[in-house]
């Protein structure tokens, strides 16, 4: 019950990842508000959690939704936040999308920001701390998948900025970098014109290197947790030794 009497928000938290992560801080005795823009899955995690949760439906997209759900969130003070909303789409560079490369940037990077910075004057009361998701792709080059692997890098600078601006005042901000996560997001078909040994030349190393949503929960528990109380401005690979060599 390393959570009991703390406040934490959870985004992206309708399935995968965060759902996995709702339910993880809700079993260790936290009082956790989930948000997506997805509210149905939403009502199907509350209904997996050990404690209910408080329910706000967001639009990563939208700066003022993003804004009123750390409000909702620290209505009683706000302990932790931990961000992983978030989505990806694969195809050749040539053909991509501009449309799709900002709307993945605003997801997936601007709205983190956002969440930050409205969550940080609640986190410097608390000396509360920050878990972001990065992935493998802030880390290494992905081909096919540019706009996601600039969004992930940018995460882990966000990351490592904001840790070392708020270190001193007792706020901690880390991030994980899972590799392959089995998801409907992680395991979605690439499409047509697609190179897949190009992708997957860094292949998990362990006899079965795909993480389960719970194995990434864990950590964010961990990174969460005063067990890690000297952890700040790290970014934790999940990747089954994808990045090992």
């Amino acid at each position: 019950m390393r959570f009991e009497g703390k406040n934490v928000l959870v985004t992206g938290a309708a399935s995968g990842i965060g759902r996995a992560t709702a339910i993880r801080f809700a079993a260790e005795g936290a009082d956790v508000t989930i948000g997506d823009v997805n509210e149905a899955g939403l009502q199907e995690t509350a209904a997996l959690m050990a404690r209910s949760p408080r329910i706000h439906a967001f639009d990563a997209l939208d700066t003022e939704s993003c804004r009123g759900l750390v409000a909702a969130a620290a209505v009683d003070g706000l302990d932790v936040l931990c961000n992983i909303s978030g989505i990806l789409k694969w195809g050749p560079s040539l053909e991509f999308s501009i449309d799709d490369f900002e709307r993945i940037l605003k997801v997936n990077t601007t709205s983190v920001f956002v969440l930050c910075q409205a969550a940080l004057p609640h986190l410097l009361k608390s000396r509360g701390n920050i878990v972001n998701t990065a992935s493998t792709a802030a880390l290494q080059g992905i081909a096919y998948t540019i706009a996601y692997s600039a969004s992930k890098h940018a995460v882990a600078a966000i990351t490592k900025g904001l840790a070392v601006e708020f270190a001193a005042q007792g706020v901690r901000i880390n991030a994980i970098c899972p590799g392959h996560v089995n998801t409907p997001m992680g395991n979605a078909t690439p499409p047509e014109g697609v190179d897949w040994s190009l992708v997957m030349r860094n292949a998990p190393k362990l006899l079965d290197g795909t993480c389960d949503p719970s194995d990434v929960a864990g950590l964010f528990a961990w990174l969460a947790s005063d067990e890690a109380s000297k952890v700040t401005g790290s970014l934790f690979t999940m990747d089954g030794g994808q990045l090992a060599g």
